[in-house]
């Protein structure tokens, strides 16, 4: 009786756990930041520990199968170099039950992360005819390696020659891992690195099917490619595509190493895996970071990435991550924590114009990269249709979308798409299958007048928005609308140059008003470089071309600039922080385009602001000489924290130490050591409100700078003191910014504080804003 009584009990748990089993959703990845000095004595190491937690917080179907489940296997990755803890598949209750286990600090659910999808270097001044070659060969002697997560790397491109590049130096502790289609051969003096990182990825979409994608560095998609190459791209002559930009395509930093941490695959990345590279990353030796990926906003101490990049900031490494491609909506930003240097995208002074001649006789420009057979003869005027509707909401029909032309309707002519919802190419692909014979594509309100080249595959324009009515009106007015398309190969010296892109994510930072983002913006809108071999410039399946370089736009192209101008400073100044390498770039950037006038918005054309653009455009060749940097440390950065209301377990993901505590040595967040200056009235009546600032003179030992600030509506500025004098190299220097409202404004106010030895100009952007106003 007793042993049935036993039986049934043990039945009756195994029912339990059963129906447990199958009501509770499927286990998920999470990453687990501990700290790290809380380990038990008890455990040989941090792994074991982890292990042990685990077990700790089992479910009870975990529990059931206690001798098949080792909790070691449900650990992903685990992280020590640039942060401290480790990703595992844990179910909602378990995870719950992990953030109350001692040691441990945050649990936070994996994130999936999306790619922010030469004439550069000249338009930058940085080309190799610069006759002060500030950038000399003698640059290769300090040897830099950037670091690129991303989707791996085409090693037989030309961009990544390392032809005349001395061995590696011996401090690289970097390898590069082996894989489909990819061996430690195709690493070089150039690519010293190739790791991968997919462990999350396959955790939370399954295992990678390696008959359609490379378990391997070798890059399947070109985004990778195209970031690395500028980056660090060597110099290759007669670069085109389709014989469009032709030139010497060069990445920013031809003398720097790369290292890549493939991190993305078909179905995203994963920030489990981001974390991975990161941590490796500082662990093999990096001295820049580009990462061309964004996720959205948390809060700090939730945001992962942040978190590794504070500690890969406290080693000495630079960071430089995209703001996104969500503009021109406001608060549209990625990536803003202040130890990363968030880059906007800009234009060049390069085009690629094309005509729409309508057959009114009206001549519209546009922009173009198509290269085909299929020209359609400038003397003919073909039909022209617009499958739009009068509904105010989306039309799949004037959208283009699959399947949503009629071919007896569009057969023979060319068809007005408008820009949203599908890729841009993706649209002249099924105008191309419904039997049109061109495109034109045309921007809504969300894009403005900004014009973005594409490699259609049918003779297809893109136009501005301002067009795109002219177009429409036509189409209204004329009984048989006709038109025809035809295009003009590559041109320079466009003017004015540069232009904020429509689709760079704007300011301001949400998180936090007083540090202001973007920090710069760079060369973002049709950028040639090295492409992969296996991709198709349009990227869709439909498209057999193959192609050696590319033209893509967004942020993710914007990114690399900056973090190759970086290594670039890293060379010259190897002493410099981040911070100050950052600092360089923001003081010494441009707010006026090439027809000195400021610098404007593609979206509206109208001048453009510091939430736009930041501290303006990068100019490298000012930024290798600024005279004086805004420097900060790892404890500065953390005592901003102090000021976000975050409380001692928060804080410790950001620490090493457990013995790190707030000093509350600033008195609000704006006086972190910024060299943006954001003022922030929070109350009514507003008072005078005080930033502290210190610069620290890298230019002539014995220097005296004077000060110059806007002047504001809502406020009067007042600067103390005015003149600063230097006697010695490296020295550092305080002054005050004092605000005292006189009028609070509706909308935030901005201008500048800059300093001046008469050879260095030292701008900072500054931002005024009455919260109880707006």
């Amino acid at each position: 009786m007793a042993a049935a009584s036993r039986t049934a009990t043990c039945l009756s748990f195994f029912l339990l756990a059963f129906h447990l089993a199958l009501s509770l959703p499927p286990p998920k990845t999470y990453i687990v930041h501990v700290a790290r000095s809380d380990k038990p004595a008890t455990f040989a190491s941090h792994f074991d520990w982890y292990a042990s937690a685990i077990r700790s917080v089992a479910s009870p179907s975990a529990l059931a199968d206690a001798e098949t489940d080792d909790p070691a296997d449900r650990i992903v990755y685990s992280y020590g170099s640039a942060l401290h803890g480790f990703a595992a598949l844990l179910g909602e209750d378990e995870a719950a039950r992990l953030e109350r286990v001692p040691g441990v600090l945050a649990v936070l659910p994996e994130t999936v992360y999306r790619l922010h999808t030469t004439r550069s270097p000249q338009f930058l001044g940085i080309g190799p005819e610069v006759s002060s070659d500030v950038w000399s060969a003698a640059l290769a002697d300090h040897d830099v390696v950037v670091g690129v997560l991303d989707t791996g790397i085409w090693p037989e491109s030309p961009s990544f020659s390392d032809r005349g590049m001395p061995p590696v130096p011996p401090r690289w502790k970097g390898a590069c891992e082996e894989g489909r289609n990819f061996t430690v051969k195709h690493c070089s003096r150039k690519i010293v690195g190739a790791r991968i990182f997919y462990r999350g990825y396959e955790a939370s979409a399954g295992v990678i099917d390696e008959k359609s994608e490379f378990k391997s560095p070798r890059d399947q998609d070109g985004h990778g490619t195209h970031t690395a190459a500028t980056v660090a791209g060597s110099p290759v002559p007669g670069a085109n595509l389709f014989g469009y930009a032709t030139g010497t395509a060069r990445g920013m930093s031809p003398h720097a190493r790369v290292a890549v941490y493939k991190v993305c695959w078909t179905g995203g990345c994963f920030s489990s895996d981001i974390l991975a590279a990161v941590d490796r990353a500082v662990a093999d030796g990096v001295d820049v970071l580009s990462i061309s990926l964004g996720g959205g906003v948390s809060a700090y101490h939730r945001d992962s990435l942040s978190i590794a990049a504070f500690g890969a900031m406290e080693m000495g490494v630079f960071i430089a991550c995209s703001a996104g491609n969500a503009g021109p909506d406001p608060i549209s930003l990625t990536n803003v924590s202040p130890w990363i240097t968030t880059v906007g995208a800009s234009t060049m002074d390069r085009d690629f114009p094309a005509i729409v001649k309508l057959g009114n006789g009206m001549n519209i420009t546009g922009v173009s990269l198509y290269k085909g057979r299929q020209n359609l003869s400038p003397a003919v005027q073909y039909p022209l249709v617009y499958m739009g509707g009068n509904s105010s909401g989306p039309d799949p029909r004037s959208l283009c979308l699959e399947g949503s032309l009629d071919p007896h309707i569009v057969a023979g002519k060319i068809v007005v798409c408008d820009r949203g919802v599908s890729p841009r190419v993706q649209k002249g692909q099924v105008v191309k299958d419904a039997g049109g014979v061109g495109m034109i594509l045309v921007n809504t309100a969300a894009n403005g007048n900004e014009l973005v080249a594409d490699s259609h595959l049918l003779p297809a324009v893109a136009v501005g928005e301002t067009a795109g009515e002219a177009i429409r009106r036509y189409l209204k007015a004329g009984a048989r609308p006709t038109a025809t398309l035809s295009f003009e190969g590559t041109k320079v010296g466009i003017r004015p140059s540069p232009v904020v892109a429509a689709f760079s994510s704007r300011g301001p930072n949400i998180l936090t008003l007083e540090v202001m983002k973007p920090d710069v913006i760079a060369p973002g809108v049709n950028i040639l470089a090295a492409w992969s071999g296996e991709a198709s410039p349009s990227s869709l399946v439909a498209d057999h071309r193959r192609v050696v370089f590319n033209i893509l736009s967004g942020t993710s192209m914007s990114c690399p600039h900056v973090g190759g101008v970086a290594a670039l400073l890293k060379a010259k100044h190897p002493e410099w922080s981040p911070a100050a390498i950052k600092s360089a770039l923001m003081t010494t950037a441009y707010v006026h385009d090439n027809t000195y006038r400021p610098l404007r918005d593609a979206a509206s054309s109208a001048p453009s602001s510091a939430y736009d653009h930041g501290a303006g455009h990068i100019h490298p060749s000012k930024a290798i000489d600024p005279g004086l940097v805004y420097d900060i440390g790892p404890e500065d950065y953390f005592e901003f924290l102090c000021t976000q209301s975050l409380t001692p377990a928060q804080l410790k993901v950001f620490t090493k130490h457990s013995n790190r505590t707030c000093k509350h040595a600033m008195a609000s967040a704006g006086d972190l050591n910024y060299p943006a200056i954001s003022a922030v009235f929070r109350q009514r009546p507003a008072v005078t409100l005080t930033l502290q600032r210190v610069v620290t003179n890298v230019g002539p030992p014995a220097s005296t700078y004077n000060v110059k600030v806007s002047a504001f509506k809502g406020a009067e500025v007042r600067v103390e003191p005015k003149s600063l004098r230097f006697e010695r190299h490296n020295q550092k220097l305080s002054f005050k910014v004092s605000f005292r409202t006189i009028s609070p404004q509706s909308a935030p106010e901005f201008g500048a504080l800059t300093w001046s030895d008469g050879v260095h100009v030292v701008r900072s952007p500054v931002v005024v804003t009455w919260l109880e106003s707006l």
